[in-house]
């Protein structure tokens, strides 16, 4: 087959390779428009275990990261707030240091696809590209915003959807009905920016051949050969078959790639072409290899020489949203611009917080990562949190609470940091710190560990954390059940017993050594307060064959890790407190504890569609204490499906035939339980702990399901 890559033969084991592996790693970049998210921390931390397990294995790796800075949203947030883009972006990059350093996130290099690295590559894939034969012109039509006098991208165009007619929906899709299509298909179309009415104008844009036979080829071999998750590789197979889409019509195989937009536009010129500007989506995976550059220019590395090595395993971690633009569009910008093709796509899902909660900062169900550090909380309780969560697969995970507190209570603290609390003190005290020779019975424990501590280090090395940090707490409740066996708080009230109490404790730290090399990739600032307390060198994963042995003598013992409080979850997911302000005397006090909100036309309250509902049926959701499925009947001729977050005030069968009323045009929402079709009114004071309840809106006896509100 034309194109086509060898088919790979299976990775050899990673714990027994001949030579180090080189690896360039990445994670996906951060659109420079906000600050991180704790969806972006889930993926840097997941990354940075596997890049620490790499590096303690002893492979040579290269890990980094960059600012996505390119693109209309940032242009148009820049001129809001009356800087140039640069300055816009280098406000926002300014803000990174301090939640990678916070989190312990150790990229070899950060930088931005605006940077002269990026400018240089982006320019010449494309006309290694265009002199392939994969770039091509065409004259299309798209709409133009007259006042603003910029083309609009499609998700600055609005109007009403073709085919269900709902109002105010993007360019590109309808969030009500699903449906696909063109914003030339789109009835009263309206500029975002500006609300001009927008006009058609004919433009020259550039495209990428996806569709060429070549690109075809080369994808449908690339994208099944291993280097995807077996999940992700079956749902990149659809995009090469005649599929149906949400609108009812047909598409057919990859379609070309529209690579350009016109200027006004914050980015990279396309050479030769006035006016014309990558798309920000060509440009920013770009900035992987622009990054990489930067760092081994700094370190006085041949970049050409570096990709040229044909040991080089380049790998990608990225969320799931993104899977297109990094399994089909960026291989086959590589592969035929004659460059090195990504080895591995490693993707995963998404955060949800508290059982599939939608995560908003005004209701406290968000969770800030920086809010998390400025709390005091301990970093490395979310590393470890995460970390027993995911997975090789792509799927979501659920940041929880209540079983966040009992983890890294139970496991980090009760399991693990005691049975170096329990035994160092001992030492210290009675043997100044020296180890002594192990028994029979410790000797037998510590053999069993270091047995199986290589599965635990390949599990780390296969992105399977979860059953990494399992097979690690079985371990250590090993280790407990032998402290709990030998009693060493008794043996050191007995006379006679000091040899015994000193080898009872030997093994403890021995095996407390053991644990934390293996779970140092997730927990780098405690393992390396357990190297200076232990008196060693640097853990590497071939310590875990070794031991201290007797003689040696360790350090004085300090508290290596707190206990979560509950009152710092609480703080957490505490919604922002209200201003307090004493109202002046010619001011109103705010009703309900929070002031109201700007003042609104008639033409914007017209826009929601308030409906009478009667709730047929309503039960509580398996999983969740806040949730209650209600099953609504809104007068057409169906049911509909809705969440709402009213468990703590009311029993499922004290609602059933009551009427109500429901937000009816509200884009449907996938939640982990189902789809939430609208949403319930319900009335709540600010201060829900000074004034408690919620009250779902009952409606006078007289109103029928469809009545709208008005």
């Amino acid at each position: 087959m034309a194109g086509c890559a060898a088919r790979r033969a299976a990775p050899p084991d990673p714990l027994f390779l001949p030579m180090p592996r080189k690896l360039f790693v990445t994670t996906a970049l951060p659109y420079a428009n906000g600050k991180f998210h704790i969806g972006h921390i889930m993926e840097y931390i997941q990354a940075d275990i596997w890049v620490r397990t790499q590096r303690m294995l002893g492979n040579e790796v290269n890990f980094v990261g960059a600012d996505d800075t390119h693109g209309a949203p940032i242009m148009i947030a820049a001129e809001k707030a009356g800087l140039t883009p640069q300055q816009f972006v280098a406000g926002i990059a300014a803000g990174r240091k301090q939640y990678l350093d916070g989190f312990h996130i150790a990229f070899d290099n950060w930088h931005s696809t605006d940077a002269p690295e990026n400018h240089q590559l982006a320019q010449d894939i494309y006309r290694d590209l265009k002199a392939n034969g994969l770039i091509e012109t065409r004259t299309i039509d798209q709409f133009f915003d007259p006042e603003k006098s910029m083309f609009l991208p499609d998700r600055y165009i609005k109007g009403e959807c073709p085919r269900c007619h709902a109002k105010d929906q993007y360019g590109d899709n309808c969030e009500v009905c699903g449906s696909v299509y063109a914003p030339t298909d789109l009835i009263e179309p309206y500029s975002t920016l500006s609300g001009a009415k927008p006009v058609l104008k004919s433009s020259e844009h550039f495209f990428f051949k996806l569709s060429d036979p070549r690109c075809v080829a080369f994808l449908e071999d690339w994208t099944q050969d291993g280097r995807l998750q077996p999940e992700v590789a079956n749902k990149v197979r659809e995009w090469f078959s005649v599929r149906t889409n949400p609108d009812g019509t047909t598409s057919e195989g990859l379609g070309d790639w529209d690579i350009s937009r016109d200027a006004p536009y914050f980015g990279i010129e396309i050479p030769d072409a006035p006016g014309k500007y990558f798309y920000v989506w060509l440009d920013a995976p770009i900035g992987y290899l622009a990054s990489l550059k930067n760092l081994l220019t700094q370190r006085g590395q041949d970049y050409e020489a570096y990709m040229a090595d044909p040991q080089l395993e380049q790998v990608h971690f990225i969320g799931k949203d993104i899977v297109t633009f990094h399994t089909l569009f960026w291989p086959a910008t590589l592969k035929f611009s004659g460059r090195k093709v990504p080895d591995n796509v490693f993707v995963h899902g998404f955060l949800t917080v508290n059982n599939g909660e939608k995560m908003s900062k005004s209701r406290g169900t968000g969770l800030d990562p920086l809010k998390y550090l400025e709390l005091g909380m301990n970093p490395e309780w979310l590393r470890y949190y995460l970390a027993a969560k995911l997975s090789a697969r792509n799927e979501d995970i659920d940041f929880n609470a209540t079983d966040f507190m009992a983890r890294v209570n139970s496991d980090l603290v009760g399991k693990y940091i005691n049975i170096a609390s329990r035994a160092a003190g001992f030492l210290a005290k009675r043997f100044g710190g020296q180890l002594a020779e192990v028994s029979a019975d410790g000797d037998a424990l510590l053999e069993h560990m270091k047995d199986v501590a290589p599965g635990i280090i390949e599990l780390l090395a296969e992105r399977e954390y979860g059953k990494a940090l399992r097979e690690t707490m079985l371990l250590a409740d090993r280790v407990n059940a032998y402290v709990d066996q030998n009693k060493p708080w008794e043996l050191a009230k007995q006379e006679g017993m000091d040899a015994r109490l000193q080898d009872v404790c030997s093994t403890c730290i021995e095996a407390f050594r053991l644990l934390t090399i293996v779970m140092k990739p997730v927990l780098p600032a405690l393992a390396a307060q357990v190297e200076a307390f232990l008196k060693v060198a640097p853990f590497s994963f071939a310590s875990a064959q070794q031991r201290l042995g007797a003689g040696h003598v360790i350090g004085t013992y300090q508290h290596l890790m707190q206990r979560v409080d509950a009152k710092q979850l609480d703080a957490l997911f505490e919604a922002p407190a209200q201003a307090e302000q004493a109202p002046a005397a010619t001011e109103t006090a705010a009703p309900g504890g929070e002031e109201l909100v700007p003042t609104i036309t008639i033409d914007d309250f017209a826009k929601i569609d308030l409906r009478i509902a009667r709730i047929v049926q309503c039960e509580a959701v398996e999983g969740s204490t806040k949730l209650l499925r209600l099953t609504l009947d809104v007068g057409e001729g169906r049911t509909r499906n809705v969440f709402s977050g009213i468990a703590a005030s009311y029993q499922p069968a004290d609602l059933v035939d009551k009427l109500t009323v429901v937000v009816a045009n509200l884009a449907p929402r996938k939640m982990k339980f189902g789809v939430s079709e609208g949403m319930v009114l319900a009335a709540s004071a600010a201060d829900e702990k000074a004034t408690p309840g919620v009250y779902v809106l009952n409606p006078w006896p007289g109103a029928v399901p469809g009545m709208r509100v008005r």
